[in-house]
């Protein structure tokens, strides 16, 4: 009687390990939901959509509504002391809020100088 308990027993266990194991490939993995904040550059859909997201958003400034007046300008005409603007705004940014800030000039038709480019690709890293 004994035998025949431990048996049923064991027949069980067998029983769940072996459902345990066939649900395993079919099961949807977890993925952790993933946010413009996680965005690494790497993942161009994941871009894509943050600035799509960004777009139906209201504009985020940074201090900056000053640069609002260079909407439409080509990169490369802006002369010294427009450029030191630009860039005292870049260089007082939190190191998370550096792509967002090149999000909010996309939105606002401002281009970046051509000489802070690098440094905001640096940075945005």
């Amino acid at each position: 009687m004994i035998i025949l308990l431990i048996s049923l027993v064991a027949l069980g266990v067998l029983a769940a390990m072996y459902g345990k194991f066939i649900h395993m490939d079919t099961e949807t993995p977890v993925i952790p939901e993933a946010s413009c904040a996680t965005c690494d550059g790497a993942n161009t859909k994941c871009e894509q959509e943050c600035m799509m997201e960004a777009a139906v958003k209201d504009i985020q400034y940074f201090d900056d509504e000053d640069l609002d007046a260079y909407a439409g300008r080509q990169s490369d005409s802006y002369d010294d002391k427009e450029i030191e603007e630009f860039a005292d705004v870049l260089y007082t940014l939190k190191h998370d809020e550096v792509k967002e800030w090149g999000r909010s000039l996309t939105l606002r038709n401002i281009l970046l100088p051509d000489s802070l480019k690098d440094e905001y690709m640096l940075l945005a890293e």
